[in-house]
């Protein structure tokens, strides 16, 4: 089951870290695409920290891995780090800023059960 939830990108130190080490480190791969959540989040679309998850919304669709938040997101809001997965649930409107809307996302997020498939 499809739940909405608000997503909110941003950096983090262990990101930074990796970054100096090259994007295409695993620990580089493994922050930028995991989402962190409530715990009362994770249960409530099924899953536990680990598992698939299918995010999306009008402006993209990824799959990352779901991580348990360390108590700075409250229920209702999921946080992942700045990188190709979170570009992609941006839009190309830049409001005359030259940066498009990156914080305050609405996304819908469902596990994945297997390759290509979802829970219902």
């Amino acid at each position: 089951m499809a739940v909405e939830f608000i997503l909110i990108p941003g950096r983090t130190s262990r990101q930074g870290t990796t970054l100096n080490e090259g994007k295409y480190t695993d620990g580089y791969k493994e922050e930028v695409s995991t989402l962190l959540m409530h715990p009362d989040d994770l249960e409530r679309i099924g899953a536990t920290a680990g598992d698939q998850l299918r995010v999306w919304n009008e402006h993209g669709d990824i799959t990352v891995t779901s991580g348990l938040d360390k108590g700075e997101c409250p229920p209702g809001l999921v946080f992942i780090s700045y990188g190709d997965c979170s570009s992609r649930l941006m839009g190309g409107e830049t409001h005359g800023s030259g940066m498009p809307t990156s914080k305050g996302l609405d996304v819908w997020i469902e596990r994945v059960t297997s390759p290509g498939e979802t829970a219902e």
